[in-house]
């Protein structure tokens, strides 16, 4: 099928790239012309047949919003757009009502893979109608690793970003609990040799994990991680989970605690941070901070 793609950044360019390995046609828009096949939203969907399916990879906020009022003007009853970037969930029903008015559907779909995501396929989490999510599911399939699992329809608009969200806390509360164990072994003196104690842990331990495997990765960059200082940012799901449990009356302690930590990091130079920061590098080539 044809797919218009909006955005082609980290996860936007590996994106195009699966989805053509897979046969599929994408034409991309991007706002550097390097990277873009077309060079405005107007023509990319003037190269697109009906009905249309335009997916959507740019920056949570602003920049979705502009474009979804953009495409509002130029897509036409019958067409798609899907909303993969990181929208807050909130959002979604918003979008979903502004493109029902002109008779144009809408999913939203948490997207999770980084920057392996071309190889090893992402993990995909939407939300929408039967209808809708069947007419992009050809994408879906292309996008998903192989295999039975990695993919789901979450349940109504804004359940995609919802369960993404989660997903992003849980992420948080995990990478937290690596970074801690992390600086307690290199504090004590009779431990000499925490990156070899990290990788036997890949074998055989019921912590073993993806982030732990990561973890192994960063050490066997920068085996103390003197390079980097201790400053993780926070992209904005883990606060919205916390707010969540809030309003939903649900405890996340070990969530909210790492959200914290995040925000510590940002008035000293914290060890556990370092961890932190090397495992984002690591799984989705988010920036780090040098000394």
């Amino acid at each position: 099928m044809e797919l218009g793609l909006v955005g082609l950044g980290k996860m936007g360019g590996n994106m195009r790239e699966r989805i053509r390995r897979a046969g599929h046609t994408v034409i991309g828009y991007d706002r550097n012309p390097d990277l873009a096949d077309v060079h405005s939203l107007e023509e990319l969907v003037g190269k697109l047949k009906g009905p249309r399916v335009v997916w959507v990879m740019v920056p949570a906020g602003a920049a979705t919003q502009s474009t979804v009022d953009e495409l509002a003007e130029l897509l036409s009853p019958g067409d798609i757009v899907v909303d993969g970037g990181n929208s807050r969930w909130t959002d979604d029903e918003k979008h979903a009502e502004e493109l029902a008015a002109k008779g144009i559907g809408f999913v939203d779909c948490g997207v999770s893979g980084g920057v392996w995501g071309l190889e090893n396929g992402y993990a995909l989490m939407y939300g929408g109608s039967a209808e809708d999510v069947a007419k992009v599911q050809p994408i879906f399939d292309a996008l998903k690793p192989e295999g039975p699992y990695g993919a789901v329809h979450a349940g109504k608009v804004g359940a995609g970003h919802f369960a993404k969200m989660v997903h992003n806390g849980i992420e948080y509360a995990m990478m937290q609990a690596y970074a801690e164990g992390w600086e307690l072994l290199e504090k004590v003196d009779s431990v000499e040799n925490v990156r070899e104690i990290f990788r036997s842990w890949q074998e055989g331990t019921v912590i073993r994990s993806w982030l732990l495997d990561l973890a192994v990765n960063a050490l066997d960059e920068d085996e103390h991680l003197d390079q980097l200082r201790g400053f993780a940012s926070d992209s904005g799901e883990g606060r919205w989970t916390v707010e969540a449990a809030i309003d939903n009356a649900v405890p996340l302690p070990a969530i909210t605690a790492s959200l914290f930590a995040r925000f510590a990091s940002r008035q000293d130079d914290s060890p556990q941070m370092k961890m932190i920061a090397a495992l984002r590098n690591q799984f989705g080539g988010h920036a780090v901070e040098k000394k």
